[in-house]
């Protein structure tokens, strides 16, 4: 369980003071796929790196299964990132020079995994995401689509139990966004999806729930979209 507590977190712009995230309270379910919408600057990027444990709120708390963010040592935030976590952003972030296998193994080899034990998972992955054959491919002999289903892969190889994608299809076209958001959505059967999208149409076919931010941050309101989009605020 993903618990947020009276969430607020500032930045500042020059002189001014910009109030990123307001106020946000918020549960998460163990497994499903959310999608987070808002309009740009409204803290939907604010608010996965908050998740992910690459800001801190400056108030309220964090709670990740029972433990508070904040109550983390260095090593247990490590941690976190490495196993509990996995990250897919809009770029990329893949390695031109190497193959694809390779991009997808990296995590496992930097954390001392042995070469059997990164094969066999390596050949589970690339079955889930449907790359199985592409193994030698270089990045620059492959589509954005693949190249995003790489991303994916590199952040599952782990096994994490929270994936957070963040416009993971923004560079993509509307066939190729499809088949990723599918993607997503096996395997969020699983395990706890969070992306942020501008996509509402993909975020109300494809999420289990869906929370809109509004622009000013004041408001936040949450949808489970199987029993027809009813406002369970």
């Amino acid at each position: 369980m993903i618990r947020l507590i009276n969430i607020n977190k500032y930045y500042r712009t020059g002189e001014e003071k910009v109030h990123a995230v307001r106020n946000l309270t918020v549960d998460f379910p163990e497994i499903g796929l959310v999608f987070i919408l808002g309009p740009s600057g409204s803290g939907k990027s604010t608010l996965l790196n908050l998740l992910g444990g690459l800001d801190k709120p400056d108030e309220g708390e964090i709670w990740i299964e029972d433990r508070e963010i904040k109550s983390l040592s260095k090593r247990e935030r490590i941690n976190y990132l490495n196993s509990y976590l996995g990250f897919v952003f809009q770029e990329y972030n893949i390695l031109k020079d190497l193959s694809l296998k390779e991009n997808i193994t990296l995590p496992l080899e930097i954390q001392g995994y042995k070469k059997k034990e990164i094969n066999e998972k390596f050949k589970q992955i690339i079955n889930d995401v449907e790359l199985t054959g592409l193994e030698k491919r270089k990045v620059n002999e492959l589509s954005g689509g693949q190249k995003q289903r790489i991303a994916i892969a590199r952040a599952l190889i782990k096994d994490p139990k929270l994936i957070i994608a963040d416009e993971p299809t923004g560079n993509l076209d509307s066939e190729t966004s499809h088949n990723i958001f599918n993607l997503f959505k096996r395997l969020s059967k699983n395990r706890l999806v969070i992306i942020v999208t501008h996509d509402e149409e993909s975020a109300n076919e494809f999420g289990d729930f869906i929370i809109r931010i509004s622009p000013d941050g004041d408001s936040l309101q949450q949808y489970d979209t199987k029993v027809g989009g009813e406002n369970n605020e």
